[in-house]
């Protein structure tokens, strides 16, 4: 009997890639028993990639993956089966299979070996699987020659005639017409509201995943929103990691929400928020605070260039109103500098986070001093954030207080001095630094070029 004080399944820490790409960083999420989660995200992101990770077929490079409160590594192959069943997004069967043989493969866990025909129980728990998808009179058809709709009905018999308590489900309405999409998904529903099953399923259409699932999960690379259908799907949030712009609404005398493309002929919609007038460098966690600082302030700002994978990118395509992307594990291309460069050009302010400083991200901070030599201002976050009121900006003018600052700015430099030399230069240009929220946000509101709220 499952414990509904424990997550059915827990994700903890997970990092996954294959060979030297790397895919999933820092993964973590708990999923409680009768829950219906949609996942969310672009080709690769990594939504596949998490579902074979949660049924076994795949193991993590760093993290745990929990079944019901026990390692899923630990439970054996069979054991998972027994409580897990996936649902691919194709199935190819290269033998003239029938429908009732292929359900019956779903017994396999079962029974003492692959070609066992399994007893009386079995052929009963079959019969009722192709029942309650739907099948049964497609018993003695060829797998092979049916429609997409009906295989994948067949597929989720299959998974049924496991008797999971976990339904995981790769993309299963791609390759469908409209009619077999809302069958498959309608026919999912039932299951996890009739028989109490958690359902767990990468999605393509965002519009189907708004109306059959209560939980999404946006992914790219990692989480970047787990809410509702009403707070993940934000038209800057889809549009920062889908990279196309959405409009998302209710259609007149529907319920659910619908994402749709930008009209052409549509007058641009209107924003609440200002254009963003602050850019944020970061990495590594060291700009958490002050994008949750400026966030709860509604300070508008962009960010970058960030790693995917990093957390601060992860963070930032919650927060920030536009967010410079580069590639996991690599230094900054020419061309994404060449983006950070445009972005300086168009704000007031620029804030530098306390990130360690290699040979990957030094050019960012040098084009942070080419920026400050032109007039641009720039604050420099002393180190982490202390989140109460604290000193104000530390004076750049005092001897003892330059030299603080230049000690944390040394322990940060991993470019053998030439870090340490760009932000010196930074402060000789201009550059104050802050060490508290309340300087940070006091300073930044000083010196952009709009009224806030």
């Amino acid at each position: 009997m499952v414990d509904r004080s424990i997550p059915v399944l827990e994700v903890q820490e997970v990092a996954f890639g294959y060979k030297q790409q790397a895919l999933l960083y820092d993964v973590s999420l708990a999923i409680q028993a009768g829950e219906m989660v949609g996942l969310l995200g672009p080709n690769g992101s990594g939504k596949t990639t998490l579902l074979r990770l949660l049924s076994g077929v795949l193991q993590p490079h760093q993290g745990r993956i929990l079944l019901e409160g026990r390692e899923l590594r630990h439970w054996g192959r069979r054991k998972a089966a027994q409580r897990i069943a996936v649902v691919p997004q194709e199935l190819h069967m290269p033998f003239a299979y029938t429908v009732a043989q292929m359900v019956g493969m779903g017994r396999t866990p079962f029974v003492s070996s692959f070609w066992g025909s399994g007893n009386s129980d079995d052929r009963e728990i079959i019969q009722q699987a192709m029942r309650e998808a739907g099948v049964d009179t497609l018993a003695e058809r060829i797998f092979n020659e049916l429609s997409g709709g009906e295989r994948q009905r067949v597929t989720i018999a299959m998974a049924l005639a496991q008797q999971p308590t976990i339904l995981l489900l790769d993309e299963p309405t791609s390759h469908l017409d409209i009619k077999y999409q809302i069958e498959t998904l309608e026919l999912v529903q039932h299951l996890n509201r009739q028989r109490g099953m958690t359902v767990i399923a990468a999605m393509h259409d965002l519009n189907l995943a708004s109306r059959y699932f209560s939980r999404l999960l946006l992914f790219q690379r990692g989480i970047v929103a787990d809410a509702t259908p009403a707070e993940v799907l934000e038209p800057g949030l889809l549009s920062r990691v889908y990279g196309i712009d959405v409009q998302v609404g209710i259609l007149r005398g529907a319920e659910h929400l619908s994402v749709l493309p930008p009209s052409r002929d549509a007058l641009p919609l209107k924003s609440n928020k200002p254009a963003s007038r602050v850019h944020l460098i970061a990495g590594g966690g060291s700009g958490e605070l002050v994008m949750r600082a400026l966030a709860d302030a509604h300070i508008p700002f962009s960010a970058g260039a960030l790693n995917i994978g990093d957390s601060d990118h992860t963070l930032a395509l919650r927060l920030a109103e536009d967010v410079i992307t580069e590639q996991p594990y690599t230094p900054i291309s020419a061309s994404v500098l060449e983006q950070v460069r445009q972005r300086l050009q168009q704000v007031d302010l620029l804030i530098l986070c306390p990130a360690a400083i290699g040979p990957g991200n030094l050019p960012l901070f040098q084009e942070a001093l080419r920026a400050a030599r032109h007039g641009l201002r720039v604050i420099l976050v002393a180190a982490p954030l202390q989140t109460t009121c604290a000193p104000d900006a530390i004076s750049d003018s005092h001897k003892e207080g330059v030299a603080q600052l230049l000690q944390l700015f040394a322990a940060r430099d991993y470019t053998g001095g030439d870090g340490l030399r760009c932000l010196q230069q930074l402060m000789q240009a201009g550059a104050i630094s802050v060490d508290s929220t309340a300087a940070l946000l006091e300073e930044t509101r000083k010196h952009i070029a709009y009224a806030f709220d």
